[in-house]
């Protein structure tokens, strides 16, 4: 395999990842199915054990970091195509503050 098929081979594969594809699938996606996904299930559930079995705050902090992020895109993003309006701007920045402000709170001041 050359050169070539080996780099239309790698781009196809990744193609799913890229950041269009993946945001148009959060959005799409319920929370039901997004985290019924047999992979997504297993790297929640391996970081979960990992941060509990090794008392980490900062793994632990990580997981809730990226389960809110995904709440607050699902349901806060607008759908392609619509604009983000100042009514939908708010609690996008409301729930943000408030997940900084539960990290910060762990991770500095407990």
């Amino acid at each position: 395999m050359d050169k070539q098929q080996l780099a239309e081979k790698a781009t196809e594969t990744l193609r799913p990842f890229e950041t269009q594809n993946m945001m148009q699938s959060i959005q799409t996606l319920s929370l039901h199915e997004f985290f019924t996904n047999p992979l997504v299930m297993t790297m929640v559930l391996g970081l979960f054990f990992f941060g509990v079995w090794k008392r980490s705050t900062p793994v632990l902090l990580t997981l809730f970091f990226l389960i809110a992020m995904i709440v607050v895109m699902r349901y806060l993003m607008p759908a392609p195509g619509q604009e983000l309006s100042m009514s939908a701007l708010l609690p996008f920045i409301g729930g943000g503050l408030v997940i900084a402000g539960i990290i910060i709170y762990f991770s500095m001041i407990k």
